[in-house]
């Protein structure tokens, strides 16, 4: 107890050192007044050390510890919530271990705050699944008991709700495969098999396979005339035609009837930068950074009755992070929606026959 005490430790040492000051003097004088002086200068060599052990306890190390002691206390009862402001900036080892306690907490506390994050994101995703499956069941479920009561004797009836349950059924296929798709994603079990491609190739020939969906709305497809006829990238074909066929099918369905839908290349040093644009109606500022996000949907504009899973974004986004890249958009209301991203430039394969 002694020694743990700022104020009784400095006494003793320095009382020590004023004894020591004294039998050194006083081996090397015999009279009386000497003697006095001997102890006059032991006193203040008591006085003004004891100043010092005690500046230097209570101040250097005392403090300190006492900081040591507040700050691992919190940690104890789970208060990351520290500041690196209380620290002292002195190069020794108790401000070195003030500061590690300090970033150890800081750690903790992050860590905390993304686990809390990951806790709400994996209720809203169980919430989402949930009813994003309810859905295609319950409606199938619906029309396969309405002809197991006795619907089924009408041929009619039964090939119209047998179409539809079949048509629920599809889409809940669709759902589940697109679950499996971003959850292999994630985890990286689906590796990108990156070649050479031709990407103004691969745009035509998505064209194509959507031509008859942009035919019911109106829509035009077409690749900027600015864009080279030949646009070589090096990236996994197959995934990148579905981060395109995403893109435009939304364009689609999103955009507005008898509109226009563009996709255009530039090249920029070793990069490739890819757009889909169209002119439809916009998305509003407070959607734009949540839209990536899975079973998102805009209100209104991008409202669940125009089909798909909720989920075509979202395989957009981890594709391309897959290929160390990003997907950007900008949108301005009444005029349209780019989404834009970059992808290695590859070398160009000559093509003969």
């Amino acid at each position: 107890m002694i020694l743990s005490n700022s104020k009784i430790l400095p006494a003793l040492l320095a009382l020590w050192t004023g004894v020591i000051t004294a039998c050194f003097f006083s081996f090397y004088s015999n009279s009386d007044t000497s003697q006095l002086y001997i102890l006059g200068g032991a006193l203040i060599v008591f006085i003004i050390t004891y100043v010092l052990y005690y500046l230097v306890f209570e101040h250097l190390i005392f403090t300190e510890i006492h900081k040591l002691y507040t700050l691992l206390t919190k940690v104890k009862k789970k208060d990351y919530q520290l500041t690196k402001g209380e620290l002292v900036k002195v190069d020794d080892p108790l401000s070195r271990l003030h500061e590690e306690i300090v970033d150890f907490a800081s750690r903790k506390e992050q860590e905390i705050t993304e686990l809390k994050k990951l806790e709400t994101f994996r209720r809203e995703f169980l919430a989402d699944v949930s009813h994003e499956l309810k859905t295609p069941i319950f409606a199938a479920q619906g029309f396969i008991h309405t002809l197991i009561d006795g619907a089924i004797e009408d041929e009619g009836v039964r090939d119209k709700f047998l179409t539809k349950a079949a048509n629920n059924l599809d889409s809940l296929n669709v759902l589940v495969e697109d679950l499996l798709t971003i959850s292999q994603l994630e985890i990286g079990e689906i590796k990108m098999q990156c070649q050479n491609f031709d990407i103004h190739r691969l745009t035509e020939d998505i064209f194509e396979q959507l031509e008859d969906t942009a035919e019911r709305r109106g829509v035009k497809l077409r690749i900027h005339k600015h864009t080279p006829k030949s646009c070589y990238i090096y990236a996994d074909k197959y995934r990148i035609g579905q981060v395109l066929t995403n893109l435009i099918v939304n364009g689609i369905k999103y955009g507005k009837e008898r509109g226009n839908i563009t996709v255009s290349f530039n090249y920029q040093n070793d990069y490739v930068f890819i757009s889909v644009q169209d002119d439809g109606p916009g998305i509003e500022s407070r959607h734009l950074n949540r839209i990536f996000e899975r079973f998102y949907r805009v209100e209104k504009s991008r409202s669940k009755d125009k089909g798909g899973t909720g989920l075509g974004l979202a395989i957009v986004k981890h594709i391309l992070e897959a290929h160390e890249s990003k997907i950007y958009v900008s949108s301005i209301m009444g005029e349209g929606t780019i989404f834009s991203f970059k992808l290695r430039k590859g070398k160009v394969i000559n093509e003969k026959g």
